[in-house]
């Protein structure tokens, strides 16, 4: 699919669906003036295309039918505004009707409906931004928690441009060397040893590397499944951490007959959290098929909290389910710890790094949070810079695997493999070549109007 043209004026309503206070229509391209002299009728004063940029006034939006709504109007004229053409946003009230209205009102005086990511791709083709800081816009909109906002900044504010700006930068004074060497063997230039260069920017990126699984975790969100045998403080715990009663607590054994979800944030990370039909052997169907759905969710989410009540000895069912949970995605969790203790983690034969909670007055909820956090997160926690997009992580581990290649080559062969290093390094910013294609997926995932 080519890329839309940019040279036509595109128009777009850039504000959630749905009720609001206020409505933003966004217009940009070389006839936004002219279009909102059209529908925007100023209270007193010049017309829009004729007032100076970076100003608001206040006025009515009118169609063909006559008057549509009060609003302000926002004059932005090139190369100052953020998709470098001449822009304006109108600001009216936030009823979907009026919005739709208006949007209406410009495409009949010759804009065009924009597409998704539109407005930022021509940021990007203005050189505005890189496409990290691009795909940073993308990631701030979707972020769900305040990790992933922060995530998402780091591309926005250009931290992680500044980054890879360096190892390129690095590299490049590496493959500058080795060619100088190779292309020019009579000049006598000395050879100068890049491969410690290549060592650490090899290192730079492990680290990286490091923080795509969590980096994807914070933008999508994990499951967390907890499970555990009847009337085990699931329900009880997942009330606790949610802060409100969300799941029905009984102390009737298996009350709980299929899997109920709620959504929360542990740590910075959004999650479902899933409370699951109690696991125990039983000849009732329903609470049967129950019991191996909770396993069934197990088994499929990225962390799972199995409860064992300390207040009651445990049973063989319990270390049953102990061993069918993979301990490197599994938490074990002593619950009812607020009540007399039946057993200790050290007499029970159980995984060691257990936690001990109580629901109803809060112990361990804390340290459970933290642990949550850490076991999905891993080495990422310390880590200041992310990697939260898959196209980033695809290109950097190419440029590690050139890198060590080029590690192992002689000189000449080393010099190839760094071109091949530099071409993926600069494709991650679209500051190398870039295929229209590539570009057309990116800005696909972007929403109307941004």
């Amino acid at each position: 699919m080519p890329l839309p043209p940019p040279g036509d004026t595109i128009a777009a309503i850039a504000t959630a669906p749905g009720e609001g206070a206020i409505g933003v229509l966004r217009i940009a391209g070389p006839d936004a003036l002219s279009v909102a002299d059209a529908i925007f009728v100023p209270r007193s004063g010049s017309r829009p295309s004729e007032r100076r940029s970076h100003r608001v006034v206040v006025g009515q939006v009118r169609d063909q039918d006559g008057f549509v709504d009060q609003a302000l109007l926002l004059t932005f004229r090139s190369p100052h505004s953020y998709t470098g053409q001449d822009a304006i946003e109108i600001q009216t009230h936030g009823g979907p009707a009026v919005l739709r209205r208006v949007l209406a009102a410009s495409l009949r005086q010759g804009a065009r409906a924009a597409g998704p990511g539109e407005f930022t791709l021509r940021a990007y083709l203005a050189g505005k931004m890189d496409l990290v800081e691009a795909e940073g816009v993308l990631g701030i909109v979707r972020a769900r928690s305040e990790r992933a906002r922060r995530s998402a900044a780091q591309g926005l504010t250009g931290r992680l441009s500044a980054e890879l700006d360096d190892l390129q930068d690095r590299l490049t004074a590496a493959y500058g060397d080795l060619t100088a060497v190779l292309d020019y063997p009579e000049e006598g230039v000395e050879l100068r040893d890049v491969r410690p260069v290549l060592v650490q920017v090899r290192e730079r990126i492990a680290k990286l590397l490091a923080t795509v699984e969590a980096g994807a975790l914070v933008q999508r969100g994990a499951r967390l499944a907890i499970v555990g045998r009847p009337n085990a403080g699931k329900s009880s715990l997942l009330n606790a951490l949610l802060g409100y009663e969300r799941s029905i607590v009984s102390e009737v054994p298996g009350t709980t007959r299929d899997y109920l979800e709620a959504p929360l944030e542990l740590g910075g990370v959004p999650l479902t959290a899933v409370d699951t039909a109690g696991v125990r052997v039983t000849d009732d169907r329903v609470e049967a098929s129950g019991v191996q759905r909770a396993l069934g969710l197990a088994e499929q989410a990225d962390l799972v909290l199995c409860l064992l009540d300390a207040s009651l000895p445990l049973e063989p069912a319990d270390h049953d389910l102990v061993a069918r949970l993979d301990v490197g995605r599994t938490l074990f969790v002593a619950s009812k710890v607020d009540l007399p203790a039946a057993w200790s983690w050290d007499e029970a034969r159980l995984p060691a790094g257990g936690l001990a909670v109580s629901a109803t007055r809060g112990d361990g909820l804390d340290a459970l949070r933290d642990a949550v956090r850490e076991r999905l997160l891993g080495d990422a926690v310390g880590s200041e810079l992310w990697i939260g997009h898959e196209r980033h992580a695809n290109a950097l581990a190419q440029v590690d695997a050139a890198l060590e290649r080029g590690l192992g080559a002689p000189e000449d062969l080393m010099a190839l493999d760094l071109q091949d290093a530099l071409t993926s390094l600069a494709a991650i910013t679209g500051r190398g070549d870039v295929a229209e294609e590539a570009l057309v997926h990116i800005f696909a995932n972007f929403c109307v109007g941004k």
